[in-house]
């Protein structure tokens, strides 16, 4: 039910968005659509959002960063010592980098290929019930994402496209680390490094411009297939967002992105952790979901010799999140990344 409801309100949300986008922008535009242009691109943060030629290659490099302070149950703040009264432990802040490498080429024009491969710095820290404070990390190879892009329709300066995922078990979820209770103990969910499990990333992506203006939308959704080795699956999820861009110049664009997404709680459980410990080691405390505002913008690089070559930056804050908690909450996440198509 959370899933329609959500799904539901984002959807007619970023309907209406799309709708009064061409209507405040620019008139007169060129017959097709153009990936060329600082806003050719969506917004850092949306990955498999265009297709090439056929031919044509892309390189980039994203990092991502995601902090995370404070516990939430539903859409409340819960304090570290009501989240003790219930747990021995306490996580009260995270962080987790990313290191996004990826490669598109398309062998036709219907069809671009995308390959993703992550890389993954996370740490947590706590407080135990009995005052002491302690940190845990992992760091690694997470799960690596093909995706095919197949074109739908492409109608002047309006395109879509299918996006057919699926990510491969490379990540770790046998991460250990040393806790007050146990050396080299299982860490908690959040604290692994991939599903386990191979999954299905089904979506779509609809694109559109005028002469100074874009616009599109975004739906992808994460099907996780069987249960891992550890006996369970993360829940599945579903992302969806829709932004805006202005082109000022020749090389340079800004944006406006809403995004929500929704996940559920873990199915199965790893019998090495102990849920009455501590929330991140609790199966049914995984879920939620969240909504997010994205600022960002697109730089073309104006020189020849780093003929299509582009950087972009995109900042986002929640504004909204309720959560199967306690669970740690979104503070901000920020992506800075570099393209080169070719």
């Amino acid at each position: 039910m959370k899933f329609f409801v959500l799904g539901r309100t984002l959807f007619v949300a970023s309907l209406l968005f799309l709708i009064a986008l061409p209507v405040l922008a620019d008139e007169e535009a060129h017959p097709h659509w153009s990936s060329s242009r600082p806003d050719g691109h969506a917004p850092l943060g949306v990955m498999g959002e265009h297709m090439h030629h056929a031919g044509g290659w892309m390189l980039s490099y994203r990092y991502m960063r995601m902090a995370m302070a404070g516990n939430r149950s539903g859409t409340d703040g819960v304090s570290t010592a009501n989240v003790l009264n219930n747990f021995m432990v306490a996580p009260t802040s995270m962080t987790m980098e990313m290191h996004m490498f990826g490669a598109m080429y398309a062998p036709r024009d219907f069809l671009t290929l995308m390959v993703m491969i992550p890389y993954l710095d996370v740490q947590m820290n706590h407080l135990t019930r009995m005052g002491a404070r302690f940190s845990t990390s992992s760091t690694g190879l997470g799960d690596i994402k093909l995706t095919g892009l197949f074109r739908l329709y492409e109608w002047g300066r309006h395109h879509l496209h299918f996006n057919a995922g699926f990510s491969f078990p490379s990540g770790s979820i046998s991460e250990r680390g040393n806790t007050p209770a146990a050396a080299n103990a299982i860490l908690p969910y959040p604290m692994q490094l991939g599903s386990g499990t191979f999954d299905l990333w089904p979506g779509v992506t609809y694109l559109g411009q005028t002469d100074n203006w874009s616009w599109g939308g975004q739906g992808i959704g994460a099907i996780r297939l069987g249960t891992n080795r550890r006996d369970y699956k993360l829940g599945n999820r579903l992302h969806l967002t829709a932004w805006g861009a202005r082109r000022w110049t020749s090389w340079l664009s800004s944006s406006l992105r809403l995004a929500g997404q929704i996940w559920g709680d873990i199915t199965g459980a790893d019998s090495a952790l102990n849920p009455a410990m501590v929330p991140t080691a609790d199966p049914d405390r995984r879920g939620g979901e969240r909504i997010d505002l994205w600022v960002g913008f697109n730089f073309s690089l104006p020189f020849r010799f780093l003929k299509g070559h582009r950087v972009a930056i995109e900042g986002g804050l929640p504004l909204y999140q309720n959560l199967d908690g306690p669970q740690l909450e979104t503070d901000w996440q920020l992506v800075v990344g570099w393209q080169w198509a070719f």
